[in-house]
């Protein structure tokens, strides 16, 4: 794995057909705009309940929160605008962190699961014109610019389903073109996220391999945090 390799669990993730498109990135000029921006979507709700109940946005991360290297990510890879949706000590993030220039919302219901984030976040974005969202995790350090980029520039229309492989099985990020939205948010409860609409749709995803530049290891027990050393 590179050194880059720069981490609330999977949307999508899980065993996924192979695409019958090119799995190859596309130019930056070819994915940056084709209809509409890319945004970026940050899930970072997760209340941490196997670390304790440790927010892990507010995970250290070399000097300062989690939070702030997802959002880092996301705008070096080309996402704009930057949504972020909190949920557990969500106040407590806001006065931590240093999320200027994100539109940042609540997730009042995020107990329930991912799901309810993903919702929160698929309608935060509805009006501002996006042509797709870029959706990532907050505990995923190991997923850095290289492979979001190349995510990001998978996208071609509002219609592009769109993840990163790593030896050939999908995981993060994924690419949800706006068109998918509606479908998506009927589906997204619990844990269970986009996995519903991906499994529906798994001969239209493209993969975009990335294990040669991310490790999408999670954060999720106290073995984990010395990941974030």
């Amino acid at each position: 794995m590179s050194a880059e390799a720069e981490t609330e669990q999977d949307p999508g993730r899980g065993p996924g057909g192979r695409p019958d498109r090119p799995t190859a990135p596309l130019t930056g000029a070819e994915g940056a705009g084709a209809a509409g921006p890319v945004a970026g979507l940050l899930l970072a709700a997760g209340g941490g309940r196997r670390l304790g109940g440790r927010p892990k946005a507010l995970l250290p991360y070399r000097g300062r929160p989690l939070v702030e290297n997802a959002v880092r990510v996301l705008r070096e890879a080309g996402c704009d605008p930057v949504h972020v949706v909190l949920g557990a000590s969500a106040d407590e993030v806001r006065e931590r962190a240093d999320l200027s220039g994100c539109v940042v919302v609540d997730n009042p219901d995020w107990a329930e699961g991912m799901g309810s984030s993903l919702r929160v976040g698929l309608a935060s974005l509805a009006g501002t014109g996006a042509g797709a969202a870029l959706v990532s995790l907050v505990d995923q350090p190991g997923i850095g610019v290289r492979a979001v980029a190349r995510v990001r520039e998978a996208y071609r229309s509002p219609t592009s389903l769109v993840a990163a492989s790593y030896d050939g099985e999908r995981g993060h990020p994924v690419l949800f073109g706006a068109d998918r939205w509606p479908d998506i948010a009927a589906t997204a409860t619990g844990d269970r996220g986009a996995r519903v609409h991906l499994k529906e749709h798994a001969a239209e995803v493209m993969l975009v391999e990335c294990g040669d530049v991310a490790a999408p290891f999670d954060i999720d027990t106290p073995p984990d945090l010395a990941r974030l050393a």
